[in-house]
């Protein structure tokens, strides 16, 4: 018997580990019947740190994705980074002395990940890295220095591409330590696409009479580097409220965005409405064409994930800051403009749907009207990003 401890930590890590989790019960099953000589099974248990503790960061993707409830739950809440990192750092170490894993695999770049490889690699547990070797050659990002930390703790590295390996064999990796699986978020995006479709969130948003004709962006933005400026976020504003004039800009509001947007008391630069518990007959008929709301960003609460993942699909156009949408976008051919100065997802740029504009305003408007005048040209999918990254990693890791 092989245990294994999965940690999740933040809603970015939540559908890399659902296919982890489906992939080892998977073979687990298939296990009980013909096995190899000495073949073990794989006993996982799911530990989620509570990085992200709120029932809209955290439950709703739960749900969403099928994942079991954790079978240990730290709850270390918010804090600075290193408040946080520290407090998952003792708690894990508990949790390592008590079950004695035989590996411990950590998903994505959030504190959660650094801290849960560094506590294993200190009691000699073998770490696993699932999307290994992503730079963005950029330290002010936390991320960045999340992501150098934990591949050079692990001591099996699952890359999403070829870029990512070469990236791990100049910063020393050995190779025979790096294994190019694919992408497990598109093992997700595969597994609920057709149960995304069936989701009522664009008839709760008005948006029944332009879905099929792709007139509404969705927006997603998050990052201290656009969020903690009052005078960087109000010039994001005004470009996105630009855009509104063209074409309804929705924005599922991350918590911490809302709690800086009211700080900077911006709040009229939005158009807020809370449509979470309420039915879709409440709310004014064809609300994004209410001219005092299409003026401007429509921000609502976060969604879960099959409600985002149905937008995201019938988008016209996605504005993000964030890393997994830059790889989503790509497999669902839609056009995405990432408001940062660079991206550890170079791929998204090179193959698929992704265009990298930073924070100014003027190129974010040029670029999202030119998309929408004019289309993208047709993009490749990457290699591997095929829906079966997860069952790659779980071969890995049996026949180590």
């Amino acid at each position: 018997m092989m245990k294994i401890i999965l940690v999740a930590g933040a809603r970015p890590n939540f559908m890399k580990i659902a296919p982890l989790v489906e992939a080892l019960a998977w073979f687990n099953q298939q296990g009980k019947g013909v096995k190899r000589k000495n073949e073990r099974n794989l006993q996982s248990l799911l530990v989620h740190t509570g990085q992200h503790y709120d029932e809209g960061m955290s439950e709703f993707f739960f749900r969403d994705l099928g994942l079991p409830e954790p079978d240990i739950y730290l709850g270390v809440g918010s804090g600075t980074h290193a408040e946080q990192t520290a407090r998952i750092m003792m708690a894990f170490e508990k949790v390592c002395l008590e079950e004695r894993p035989d590996l411990v695999m950590v998903v994505g770049d959030v504190n959660s990940t650094v801290a849960c490889a560094l506590v294993a690699a200190k009691l000699l547990i073998p770490v696993a890295h699932v999307e290994a070797g992503l730079r963005s050659f950029d330290r002010t990002m936390p991320e960045e220095i999340n992501r150098i930390l934990t591949d050079q703790l692990s001591d099996f590295l699952f890359t999403t591409c070829k870029d990512a390996n070469r990236n791990l064999i100049r910063e020393g990796i050995p190779e025979e330590k790096i294994h190019f699986v694919g992408n497990v978020m598109i093992d997700t995006l595969f597994r609920h696409l057709e149960m995304a479709k069936k989701s009522k969130i664009i008839e709760k948003l008005g948006l029944m009479e332009t879905a099929n004709l792709k007139k509404y962006a969705l927006l997603t933005l998050h990052r201290p580097s656009n969020v903690d400026d009052p005078v960087v976020l109000k010039k994001i504003f005004g470009a996105l409220n630009e855009i509104a004039l063209r074409i309804p800009v929705i924005f599922p509001v991350h918590p911490r965005t809302l709690s800086r947007i009211q700080e900077f008391r911006l709040n009229r630069l939005i158009n807020y409405v809370d449509i979470n518990g309420t039915e879709a007959t409440h709310l004014p008929p064809n609300l994004i064409r209410n001219k005092n709301v299409s003026r401007r960003v429509l921000a609502v609460p976060p969604l879960g994930y099959l409600d985002f993942l149905c937008l995201m699909s019938r988008a016209a156009l996605v504005l993000t800051d964030s890393g997994g949408i830059q790889e989503e976008t790509t497999i669902l051919g839609v056009p995405c403009l990432t408001l940062r100065n660079n991206t550890e997802r170079p791929i998204t740029v090179t193959q698929g749907t992704n265009f990298i504009v930073g924070n100014d305003p003027r190129k974010i408007k040029d670029m999202a009207f030119f998309i929408l005048e004019n289309g993208i040209p047709p993009r490749r999918i990457p290699r591997y990003w095929d829906g079966k990254a997860a069952e790659r990693i779980v071969k890995v890791v049996k026949d180590s």
